[in-house]
């Protein structure tokens, strides 16, 4: 993945994190991107500086009986890459709605 260029897929990903989407089942439940492509995706943007990761806390995972999450975000860099990407994915501007307060959201944690 190149600094330049960036896939759809890619893109629709980095899209999704700057929604609000923070970690990986959100953001293929949203992309409709299945884990194969999510997860490597994820860990190549980490590699390259697009975004950052940290895992929540154990206990907070334990009490919703559940594995730890890893949360993602954008870095700057991250956000500069998605601007380019939506320059030339014009349609990936209208998609993947802001996480919304007001319906149940599953990146409580």
């Amino acid at each position: 993945m190149g600094k330049n260029y960036l896939s759809y897929s890619v893109a629709i990903i980095l899209k999704a994190l700057d929604n609000g989407y923070q970690y990986g089942f959100d953001i293929m439940d949203v992309t409709g991107l299945p884990s194969g492509t999510v997860y490597p995706a994820l860990r190549r943007l980490e590699e390259n500086g697009f975004v950052l990761s940290k895992w929540e806390k154990h206990t907070i995972a334990q009490q919703e009986a559940r594995p730890p999450r890893k949360y993602y975000e954008l870095t700057e860099e991250g956000r500069a890459a998605l601007a380019e990407a939506l320059s030339r994915y014009r349609l990936l501007e209208q998609t993947l709605l802001p996480v919304n307060e007001n319906k149940p959201s599953r990146q409580e944690g």
